[in-house]
């Protein structure tokens, strides 16, 4: 669904796509909302949305080489979002049952996609 819209991308490292991929098939072979289910999957989107916040706000002020006081500033903003953020994921997943749990890991497979392959030099 979502490779038929306009998107924007965030890069995530190997290691975290592999550990992604293998919870989302651990979870989906599951299928059952139970408590560890529920930790698993909020670790997981946990680690991913602290991938995507620093790619989406970090990133831009390394790329402008940002002072340390700057990337202070930003990591402290970016730290209280994501500790907003946990609070509503945890409240969230408390009351997951297995559908939904199925459906966000659709969610998570749909969103996680292959590098596109290099171009060869010329």
């Amino acid at each position: 669904m979502l490779k038929q819209h306009s998107h924007i991308v965030a890069p995530i490292p190997d290691e975290l796509k592999s550990r992604a991929l293998y919870t989302v098939n651990e979870l989906r072979e599951r299928g059952t909302a139970d408590k560890d289910a529920i930790d698993k999957l909020y670790n997981l989107i946990v680690e991913l949305t602290e991938a995507g916040l620093d790619f989406f706000f970090l990133e831009p002020l390394r790329r402008l080489r940002a002072g340390n006081m700057m990337m202070s500033m930003a990591r402290m903003g970016i730290g209280s979002m994501l500790k907003g953020s946990k609070m509503v994921i945890h409240k969230v997943l408390k009351k997951l049952d297995d559908r939904s749990l199925a459906n966000i890991l659709d969610f998570i497979e749909e969103i996680i996609c292959e590098p596109e392959p290099r171009a060869e030099a010329a």
